[in-house]
């Protein structure tokens, strides 16, 4: 709902896209960078794009993307090779901040990545209380909640792992 982007704001990045597909998300997301930017606290310009992250036009120059576990394994193959064909002779001009990395082991084959970090990110009182807000509203238990966040950092080298 737009939580890392109104974060990555106040950094002085070159501009913060958050990307999503559900409409229902993208109005929400919106909603918060309105009353984030009202804040006062916003360094980096922000927009959010209702889209497929398969769509998204890469911007040229250093780009960290944020991923919080968003699809499966499909979308995130197709992804990484979009983004080697992108970043083909642009070597260590993107970064891959991955939460929640449950397809973790697909860039781990991917040629051309590599790991910078690999472990647990503690969640911040604040991360803890919406979690808990939102278990207490899910049906059937789906989702389980802890005090941390299991995290991995890549890189894209180009070179390929041996």
């Amino acid at each position: 709902m737009g939580r890392a982007m109104l974060l990555a704001s106040e950094y002085p990045f070159r501009g913060v896209t958050g990307i999503e597909l559900n409409p229902a998300l993208v109005r929400i997301a919106r909603k918060n960078l309105a009353t984030w930017r009202a804040g006062d606290r916003v360094i980096s310009p922000m927009r959010i794009l209702r889209c497929d992250v398969l769509d998204f036009r890469i911007p040229k120059g250093p780009c960290l993307l944020f991923l919080f576990n968003p699809f499966g394994e499909s979308v995130m193959r197709r992804l990484l090779a979009r983004l080697a064909r992108a970043f083909k002779d642009r070597p260590c001009e993107l970064d891959l901040l991955y939460v929640n990395n449950e397809e973790d082991r697909i860039i781990e084959r991917h040629s051309g990545f590599t790991r910078l970090y690999l472990g647990q990110v503690r969640r911040s009182r604040s991360d803890a209380i919406a979690d808990h807000r939102i278990m207490a509203n899910q049906p059937d238990g789906e989702y389980a909640s802890a005090n941390y966040e299991d995290c991995s950092i890549w890189r894209w080298t180009g070179q390929s792992k041996n």
